[in-house]
């Protein structure tokens, strides 16, 4: 049993220091300069298709580590077998063949090696377990055509378990599943890539495997004292949501750039083999283990979604293509990030205490919230609670009665007689007072959280999509690899704006940014001035709620991308706006910042005229927000390239409007029919059957309404609380 002392300090501090402790690997920095500062007496275990390159590059890989090389076709199988594997195989068939060779496989120990497994060697489950154990698997994940040209030249027309009706290319489609299951660590391997490459790319995953620490995040008010003295992983930040000092979440050393062959990869995957590589490279094995992270994301990737592209690219209109990010269970973009955030949070969540999730939603994402922790249950979810606050006049009818039907367990909704910047106030106030969290940390044993896109847990998921636009655009024709797109985004707390800009530095070829508001306009009056201006200014209720906002949290991340890391400017600015409403940036930041974005808004007329235009035209219904973004791209845009508009909702959540847009009288009460009714006059997108359905089961319900103060909600926190956890006891 393993035991060692840990120092006085605070509940998730500790939990970071006892994850050093464990961690199997050393970190020096030098770690590839020795063989004995590499793995100890561990192997390095090579798996991958037939043809894929194991044998060459383990031969390379070997050489460069200075370390012994197994291959187990030649140094295990004909070695025991006394016989050349191929003869093996003519002599016994396919399926007695994967059974002596994984008994083969069994009676093999070694250590310290470079390991060529066989390419059918993950098929044997006992054989496979054995090997794991001694060492690290590394999958060469090479393009299935590389392959086939490979085998081709090798004069290989069959492989183990290949019958005679079924191509090479179906049996190592049936393959992967077993590579995918073994995997501790991917080698994206890009089309074409050479075995050299191959080997470089392994050693370099070699070293981020081993360098855990080189994957931490910081605050983005961080000071160099605070960095030396913390160390916050991936694991952290899910759980924690807001940093300590008020500050959010970032990567310390940003995202992973990809090379254009790799990029060339994905464009032939579906959308969550996409999401799996994509988030695999930005999640640090050590924190989510590949082979969890993979049933999280096929979970949160499948058949709750009603479109099985996920995140379908459709042509608009002349050089506007839209993005459908409303096909997941509450019709809106939150469900990409909210189906799969639930998930990363019950998997990292900490043993010995009780959550709650604080919300504060503009309408969409309290519904996405309580949909994707709802369908945890079962797990240890059971310890975490979610609570979410909206503006009681700031929603749709429909976004309501869609957060209203969760009434029961540990989950609610309540309204504020205030708007959406009250509510998020409110729960960042609630994060940052020290006599708040001891007191709910000792007298209930209960942490807070949150799920906006503060956490980055939320904010990370969203890169997948705007990558996936483009490599459907790639995939489809409308572009090569490697030209530009714009992307132009309903915006209003920043998140999906910000992911976009997180796709670029992933390396895909984002030529702007832009930001579509409606008629409160704050992020394109800072984008146009660098003025940030709350003085004064009243929120306005607009026809597209979801971006009723004033106070837009993740700008704070864009500055700090801007303006390359500098957390004491961002300190600064943003304690400025808390205390005097207002900053101003410095005139050469403003420069980079329009280097990246750019901003417009569009008023309310503007915005139903071009509901009712676009499907004049084309039978296409838009919803307000994504007629915000068409307003604006047709202002902005100048035509030289593709713009992929964000579709962020789906019509049906804001009927009314719509209503009113498509100038049709004698609407329906009851939001029920009213879906029913648009449903029948679009011709595309389709009714959302899910939506429909939330409806047809929820009925009008009644829920709290709260005054805007702060003690009210406060009283409504601990009140979740004992509901939740106390009664339970």
């Amino acid at each position: 049993m393993l035991s060692f002392a840990v120092p006085s300090m605070g509940l998730l501090s500790a939990l970071r220091t006892v994850r050093c402790y464990l961690s199997p690997f050393p970190t020096s920095k030098s770690w590839l300069s020795t063989k004995a500062s590499l793995l100890g007496d561990k192997n390095i275990l090579l798996m991958g298709a037939p043809g894929a390159g194991k044998t060459t590059v383990g031969r390379i890989v070997a050489h460069r580590l200075g370390l012994p090389v197994v291959d187990v076709d030649d140094d295990v199988l004909e070695t025991t077998w006394k016989m050349p594997v191929a003869a093996k195989l003519a002599a016994v068939g396919g399926e007695r063949f994967l059974e002596e060779e994984g008994q083969a496989l069994c009676n093999f120990s070694v250590s310290g090696c470079v390991v060529s497994l066989t390419g059918s060697n993950p098929l044997h489950a006992a054989a496979m377990q054995h090997v794991k154990e001694s060492g690290l698997v590394i999958y060469l994940d090479v393009d299935s055509e590389d392959i086939i040209q490979r085998l081709a030249r090798m004069k290989v027309n069959r492989i183990v378990g290949q019958e005679a009706e079924t191509s090479i290319r179906d049996i190592l489609r049936y393959r992967k599943q077993f590579y995918e299951k073994w995997l501790d660590v991917r080698v994206l391997c890009g089309k074409g890539d050479t075995v050299e490459e191959v080997a470089e790319k392994v050693l370099k995953a070699m070293e981020r495997y081993q360098n855990h620490a080189a994957e931490t995040y910081v605050s983005t008010r961080s000071d160099s004292v605070a960095l030396s003295k913390q160390t916050t992983y991936f694991s952290d930040v899910v759980v924690e949501g807001l940093a300590t000092d008020g500050g959010l979440y970032v990567p310390k050393n940003g995202f992973p750039n990809i090379g254009a062959r790799e990029w060339l990869r994905l464009a032939d995957m579906s959308y969550p083999e996409r999401a799996l590589v994509l988030l695999e490279k930005c999640i640090h094995p050590l924190d989510i283990s590949a082979l969890d992270l993979r049933t999280m994301i096929f979970k949160a990737y499948g058949s709750n979604f009603s479109s099985e592209a996920v995140a379908p690219v459709k042509h608009l209109i002349h050089n506007q293509y839209v993005q459908e990010l409303f096909h997941g269970p509450t019709a809106s973009f939150k469900d990409l990030a909210l189906q799969l955030m639930p998930q990363l949070f019950a998997y990292c969540l900490p043993q010995m205490c009780n959550y709650l999730i604080l919300v504060a939603t503009s309408g969409d994402t309290g519904s996405a919230v309580l949909n994707g922790f709802s369908s945890l249950r079962g797990t240890d979810i059971h310890r975490t609670g979610v609570l979410v606050f909206f503006p009681e006049e700031g929603v749709s009818e429909i976004q309501k009665l869609q957060m209203t039907s969760y009434g029961e367990g540990n989950a609610r909704a309540i309204s504020v007689l205030s708007d959406f910047d009250f509510c998020q106030r409110t729960i960042k106030r609630m994060f940052g007072e020290c006599g708040l969290t001891g007191h709910l940390a000792v007298e209930y044993s209960t942490v807070l959280s949150t799920a906006n896109s503060i956490n980055w847990a939320r904010l990370l998921p969203q890169v997948v999509y705007h990558s996936s636009a483009y490599l459907d655009l790639s995939r489809d024709g409308v572009i090569k690899f490697g030209e530009p797109i714009d992307v132009c985004i309903p915006s209003g707390n920043f998140g999906n704006a910000m992911s976009a800009v997180y796709a670029k530095q992933m390396g895909i070829p984002i030529r702007k940014v832009i930001c579509a508001s409606n008629h409160n306009r704050i992020i394109t009056d800072f984008i146009t001035t660098g003025e940030y201006d709350l003085r004064g200014r009243p929120l306005m209720l607009s026809h597209s709620p979801a971006i009723d906002i004033l106070k837009s949290s993740n700008l704070e991340r864009f500055i700090y991308h801007v303006s390359n890391g500098d957390s004491r400017l961002v300190k600064e600015l943003f304690t400025r706006l808390d205390r005097q409403q207002h900053f101003q940036v410095p005139e050469p930041l403003l420069g980079r910042m329009q280097q990246d974005v750019t901003a417009g808004w569009c008023s309310e007329d503007d915005c139903l005229a071009a509901i009712q235009s676009v499907h004049t035209q084309t039978g296409y219904l838009m919803d307000t927000h994504t007629a915000v973004a068409k307003v604006v791209a047709d202002r902005l845009q100048d035509g030289l390239c593709p713009v992929v508009l964000c579709s962020t909702a789906h019509y049906g959540k804001f009927a009314p409007a719509v209503f009113e847009a498509l100038q049709i009288q004698n609407i329906p009460e009851d939001p029920l029919e009213q879906l029913k009714e648009l449903g029948s006059t679009a011709s595309r997108p389709e009714i959302h059957r899910d939506m429909m359905k939330c409806l047809e089961k929820s009925g009008r319900r009644g829920h709290t309404v709260c005054q805007a103060e702060y003690s009210v909600l406060v009283e409504e926190v601990e009140s979740m609380i004992h509901d939740s956890f106390l009664k339970v006891m």
